[in-house]
């Protein structure tokens, strides 16, 4: 019985072991010698690993009474987290070790925090979701302060710690709550504890704790405050790494809790996720258009897109985890592109973040300034891009479950975003000269990346790169 559960959790037990393997044998070695290569050799387990996962076959897999779910849903998660955080830490090897940055913990730490972020997806009980979001965020806190000699960054870190040990006392409580009302800590319990039709008051108030904590995850206003400072703060690589896989995770688990625990009871819980998207969508929008600080804008505009994904999973339908998924794999795409682009601003070697310095780039460099233009044209939803299919899928998705407010309160919200990114596309190519113009630092690596993320918004309008149809089979396998 044991060697079977322990079969099914083979990916996390492999990565674990290779994690603290890796840990102890840079501790008696070369230490940060060492980092480059840890770094390219965890982004290469990672692949590995994706295809490993996507490979398993069909079916659902059942490990420790029900603590450990593997379905389609999980694989799909696990395979999106995977090779989100492989593309991260590829385009970071560059900019870490020029800066001084690379230190060997830094890829053990990301491989830990996903390792988190795996178990938080196969979640089938609240205890086992609290070891992964913990094991995950536990990480996280660590790589937001990396940059010991930077205050920002500290205090990055230390807000994220503070306000995240506020979100985990918000979500244990709820849990605590849901256990004492349901009689079970497992997901197939709670479900059939609350129920079809209306739930107990008390589990209704663990349902929202429970909510509310995995809202802070998400950066759903208003559980939003830590991501702008966090995000300036932390060093770019350490951004761009918490604005994908954690997000992917963090994502997909508040689907598997909704559906899972209380699929019985949607009517309770559809308006709150419906109120949260509807805050973070006009929050983020607005928000964002005073920014000058590139890594802030991308947080306020992280904070509109999680709005826009928890506007599929409002709908409660499978159509509706289907969009979120196809909307994350979509977002965490652009993501990856747009910021091997910030992680390339540069001037006299030094990294940039300040919006005004992108001031008729379009003459320095013509290609990444188009290939960024691409980004966030699909950033913003403009047709024919890769991103305008992925809010038509969500706005579908609201519509058909019955909130059409919600699907005109998202246009309206995508109108008002839209300025924020065309302003800096207006700068790239029409803006005032410079004296200094910006540099475009960082090797073939960030090109490289920057330019298949823009390939991808064009191309992957024919079909999605599958992604369609995976998404519908592992929103098949959760939503029964």
């Amino acid at each position: 019985m044991i060697q079977a559960d322990l079969n099914i959790l083979l990916p996390e037990l492999l990565l674990s072991v290779y994690a603290l393997g890796a840990l102890v044998a840079a501790a008696y070695t070369g230490k940060d010698r060492i980092a480059p290569s840890l770094t390219w050799g965890t982004a290469a387990i990672f692949v590995v690993l994706a295809a490993w996962i996507g490979l398993r076959g069909e079916g659902v897999q059942i490990a420790f009474g029900g603590m450990f779910v593997d379905d389609g849903f999980a694989r799909f998660a696990k395979v999106a987290i995977l090779l989100s955080a492989a593309a991260v830490l590829a385009i970071s090897q560059d900019y870490m070790e020029r800066r001084g940055l690379l230190r060997f913990e830094f890829p053990l730490l990301v491989a830990l925090a996903v390792v988190g972020m795996m178990v938080m997806v196969s979640a089938g009980d609240l205890m086992a979701l609290y070891m992964g979001l913990e094991l995950q965020s536990l990480a996280l806190y660590v790589v937001a302060a990396m940059r010991r000699d930077s205050a920002k960054s500290t205090e990055a870190g230390l807000k994220y710690f503070m306000l995240g040990a506020l979100s985990s006392g918000l979500l244990l409580y709820g849990a605590s709550l849901t256990y004492g009302y349901a009689g079970t800590t497992l997901f197939i319990g709670v479900i059939e504890a609350a129920g079809e039709g209306r739930a107990d008051l008390g589990l209704l108030i663990g349902l929202v704790l429970v909510a509310c904590g995995l809202a802070f995850k998400v950066s759903a206003v208003p559980f939003h405050m830590w991501t702008p400072d966090v995000y300036e703060g932390a060093p770019t690589p350490v951004t761009a790494f918490l604005s994908t896989a954690p997000k992917i995770a963090a994502m997909a688990l508040f689907a598997r809790v909704l559906h899972d625990a209380f699929g019985g009871i949607v009517a309770d819980w559809q308006q709150v996720i419906a109120l949260l998207s509807l805050l973070s969508m006009f929050l983020g929008g607005i928000a964002a258009i005073g920014q000058t600080n590139i890594k802030r804008l991308m947080a306020y505009s992280s904070i509109a897109h999680m709005g826009y994904a928890l506007m599929g999973l409002a709908a409660g339908t499978a159509f509706g985890v289907q969009a979120m998924l196809v909307y994350m794999a979509i977002y965490v795409a652009m993501s990856v592109g747009t910021f091997a682009f910030i992680l390339s601003m540069e001037r006299d070697g030094q990294p940039v973040t300040d919006i005004g310095s992108l001031h008729m780039f379009s003459r320095v460099e013509p290609g990444r300034a188009f290939a960024m233009l691409v980004l966030l044209f699909s950033l913003a939803g403009v047709p024919p891009l890769l991103g305008f299919f992925g809010k038509l899928y969500v706005l579908r998705a609201a519509y058909e479950g019955g909130l059409v407010w919600l699907a005109v309160a998202g246009v309206v919200a995508s109108v008002i975003g839209a300025f924020y990114y065309l302003r800096i596309v207006y700068y790239m190519y029409c803006g005032e000269e410079r004296a200094e113009p910006l540099e475009a630092g960082g090797g073939p690596v960030l090109w490289g990346m920057l330019m298949a993320s823009a390939v991808a918004m064009l191309v992957g309008i024919v079909n999605l790169f599958g992604i369609e149809g995976a998404a519908a089979a592992a929103a098949a396998a959760l939503v029964n």
